[in-house]
């Protein structure tokens, strides 16, 4: 089986699953709730979480550069910029090939005397660090929800725990990054915070006032797991988070999904700005 067939393969079975999860989300929630809910939301708060999520990526892609830095790769913001966009471009809209990341570490590598290995390692990394933080930044907010006192304490001990295995691992095996490490880990919580404020103005936006820590929550799990690259841009996967994250918090599902749906809204908004940068090349020499 050649490499093309393999990769229309993939589409397929990301697209069958997106649409099959996004079906059996819609089965589960009323349609005319959500409509209701959309209607009556607060234009302007949407556009202040749409413009708290485009920060997010202008400190996410100047964290990204700073790996890039660490492998000699000198890249200036601007374009670096550029590149991070044209790759939520592709994650969104070109999900059969080689994808956003792919697609940086082909271009850098044609572009720079770098291995394509060690821009691997930079843009993985950079990905990993961002899980971190969604993970420390759910451990926060699960103390804030009454209750499960002694499972608080116990979770809260995952915080340095978690920050101590990844230092171990970036002084043993990439310590190339070690320079980096706090920097990028403040960038992480920065980001993530930011996203987290923009799901919060949503909530605002639909007039949902109560419950915004466990919904707050879900949105951080479901970040994570529309990381897992089985649907089309977290497509499907992220809302099926919501479903059941409202059914094990006793949340109402029909602003959990919108929440999720607003959301993913926002990104690909976000994100068809890199169809410019599709169409004109991106000169990496200034």
């Amino acid at each position: 089986m050649n490499s093309k067939l393999k990769r229309y393969i993939k589409l397929i079975l990301k697209l069958a699953i997106s649409c099959g999860a996004l079906y059996f989300v819609f089965t589960k929630i009323d349609i005319n709730n959500i409509a209701g809910l959309l209607k009556s939301s607060n234009f302007l708060l949407l556009l202040a979480a749409m413009a708290l999520f485009i920060l997010s990526k202008l400190i996410s892609s100047f964290r990204l550069n700073n790996y890039f830095k660490s492998i000699t790769i000198h890249i200036s913001e601007k374009n670096n910029l550029k590149l991070y966009l044209l790759g939520m471009f592709y994650n969104i809209f070109l999900p059969g090939g080689i994808g956003g990341d792919g697609y940086k570490i082909y271009y850098l590598n044609k572009k720079y005397n770098v291995k394509a290995g060690k821009i691997f390692r930079a843009v993985l990394l950079d990905r990993v660090t961002g899980i971190i933080a969604l993970l420390c930044l759910i451990i926060l907010l699960f103390y804030l929800i009454p209750g499960f006192i002694f499972y608080k304490l116990i979770i809260w001990l995952a915080i340095p725990v978690i920050c101590i295995v990844y230092y171990l691992i970036i002084m043993y095996f990439f310590n190339y990054f070690l320079n980096i490490l706090l920097k990028t880990w403040i960038l992480s919580l920065l980001v993530q915070a930011l996203q987290v404020l923009s799901a919060f103005l949503i909530l605002y936006a639909f007039n949902t006032f109560e419950h915004t820590v466990e919904y707050l929550i879900i949105f951080l799990i479901s970040s994570i797991a529309a990381i897992l690259p089985v649907t089309i841009g977290g497509a499907g996967i992220r809302e099926i988070t919501f479903l059941y994250g409202a059914q094990l918090l006793n949340l109402d599902i029909n602003t959990s999904v919108t929440l999720s749906l607003m959301f993913y809204l926002i990104t690909v908004i976000v994100s068809f700005g890199g169809i410019y940068y599709s169409l004109k090349p991106i000169h990496t020499n200034t």
